[in-house]
This record gives C-alpha cells, structure tokens and sequence, in this order.
C-alpha cells in the first residue's frame, strides 16, 4: 500500500466516525400529549407542565420531544388523536383530562401514561386504587367532583336569597353525570331547587344562558369541563349579559370577569405531571408512582363583578378568599 493510498483510507474511515457515532446514539424519548381542550387557553399550563420536565432534567427540543394533540372540545377526535400517539411509538402519553385519560387507557396498555383528571380515577376504572394504581397509569387527580359542593355552598353564602339553582355541564364529557348527582344531593339537603343546563357546541351555549329566564334561576354553577374552560370569555360575557351570580372551577374566569371560583392552582398540578412524566422517563414505574391529589385551593373573587349584579360579597367570603379582583 502506498503512503498516498494509506491517507485516502485513513481520511474515508475518519469521515465515518461521527456517522456511527450519530447512529449509536439513542433516539430522543417522544412525550405525546394529550389535551382534551384547546392550545391558547391553555398556554400556561403547557408551559408549567414543561417546567415540571425541566425541573427532572428533560427540557423540549434538547433530550425530549413533544408532541401536541389537541381535541379542541370534541371528544369524539379523542380516540384518534390517541391512537395518533400510539403509531408514533410515544415513549409515554400525558393526558389532559378525563376523556383524554380514557382514551389513552383504550389505545394502549404498554405505553406508559400519565393523567390529570377531575373525578376519582378509581371510580373511571383508570387505576386500581389511588396508593397502587397497577397497569400503566397514573397521575392526579384534582376533586372536580368534591369541590362541586363546596361551590355550591360558597354560591349559597353570596346569594343567601337564592332559590333555584342551575348546572351547566357538558353531557359529553365523563364525569357529567357524577357532578350532577353530587349537585343535586347538596341541593336537597339544603332545600333549593337545581336544573340541569346541557351544552357540547358553541351553538349550545346560547340556548343554555336563555333557558336561565324562564326557568328563574337565582344562580349557576359552571362544572369544570375543557370544553367550557376553551370558551371562557364566551361564558363570562353569557353570564353578565343574563345577570346571573355565577362560579366557576378555576381563578382565570374570574380574572376574565367572571364573578367567582373555587378550585385548585391548575398551573401546580400540571408542573406536577410534567414531573410524573420526567421520573418516568427516567425510569420510574407507573405502577409504582401513587396518584396524587392536590393540597392547595385558592377562592377568587371579582368585587367589581359582584357591584355589577348588585351584590354584597360577605366580609366572611372575603377573609377566605386567596385573591380579590378590585
């Protein structure tokens, strides 16, 4: 071999080298998630569930990816979307909401997933139990359903005149018919009356706010629901433009003037799944991680939406309440 035939092999072999190292190197780990509601209200939760994977070492674009699927209120989209995942091989599915949660459980056994639902995942059949969820699931679960009563009875304190009270929930969504029965058992005990007001499209939620009249509700209670929290200045403007005292499951309503809300700090709760999801990741067993339940609520109330409908918000509400909208 001559010197010149040497340097040409040795020169093509070191062109080479980073080609196999490249290849060798293992493939960036795909968080598909998943989202049962719309992407611009909910920025800043994606952004604190990315903060979650950051704080365990993974950061998007850098050592993992994500991909975003949305349902934009539909639930019917759901299965698809996560049957998408599935073709894709995500490493692991987070999945934002009840139907995206059971969706996700239907698409697959192996892949593991992480959820944030509002009722009892044991009762939605996610996991076996909360301290041992088993199979390939686990997550948070934040009360929706629990707190129902505790909206009631705040709604009761700053409407003491109230007769007749009004749901409004998404018949679609899963866990529709568990906060009616825990609406309508409070309200019996309590001896008001409760309707039920039923919207899946935006051209529900018109006829909704209108049946308010004739029915001569007092006062509505707005049932968490990804569907409603995509459209919620659509449903701050219904309720001023009816009059009605309205509370909602999360604090932007009422930063968006919305009377009220009671419910937990969304934006905690998603940093919280994005750890889930990191620890996972690095190793961690779903079926080990127990399903964690939130510690902190927060009481929002707008005083400027209150003197609007010509309400007195108790000094009692207003001692308790973690934030006041003047």
């Amino acid at each position: 071999m001559t010197r010149r035939e040497f340097i040409t092999l040795l020169g093509g072999a070191a062109a080479a080298w980073p080609l196999a190292a490249r290849a060798q190197q293992p493939a960036m780990p795909l968080v598909g998630f998943l989202h049962s509601g719309s992407p611009e209200p909910f920025a800043p939760n994606v952004a604190a569930f990315r903060q979650g994977l950051t704080d365990t070492g993974f950061v998007e674009g850098r050592n993992v990816a994500i991909e975003y699927r949305w349902a934009r209120g539909q639930y019917d989209r759901l299965p698809a979307l996560a049957a998408d995942l599935v073709q894709h091989q995500a490493t692991i599915i987070a999945a934002d909401g009840a139907g995206a949660a059971l969706a996700a459980k239907a698409a697959t056994s192996e892949i593991p997933i992480v959820f944030m639902v509002g009722p009892d995942p044991v009762e939605l059949g996610l996991v076996n139990s909360l301290n041992r969820p088993g199979g390939n699931m686990t997550g948070l679960s934040m009360f929706n359903v629990s707190l129902d009563q505790k909206r009631f009875e705040l709604l009761r304190e700053l409407v003491p005149t109230a007769a007749t009270f009004a749901l409004l929930i998404n018949p679609k969504g899963p866990p529709a018919e568990l906060h009616t029965k825990e609406l309508e058992a409070a309200a019996r005990t309590g001896g008001q009356q409760f309707i039920t007001l039923r919207a899946s499209e935006d051209r529900d939620l018109g006829p909704a706010f209108a049946n308010l009249v004739p029915q001569r509700t007092d006062a509505l209670i707005v049932v968490p629901d990804p569907f409603f929290d995509s459209r919620r200045d659509q449903l701050v403007d219904l309720a001023a433009r009816h009059s009605v005292p309205t509370v909602y499951g999360w604090r932007e309503f009422p930063v968006a003037g919305g009377l009220m809300s009671y419910g937990i700090k969304f934006a905690d709760v998603s940093r919280q799944v994005g750890v889930y999801v990191g620890r996972i990741l690095k190793g961690a067993k779903p079926a080990d991680l127990p399903v964690m339940q939130p510690t902190k609520f927060e009481l929002v109330v707008n005083l400027k939406t209150a003197k609007t409908l010509g309400l007195e918000v108790p000094t009692a509400i207003l001692l308790r309440a973690d934030e006041v909208i003047e």
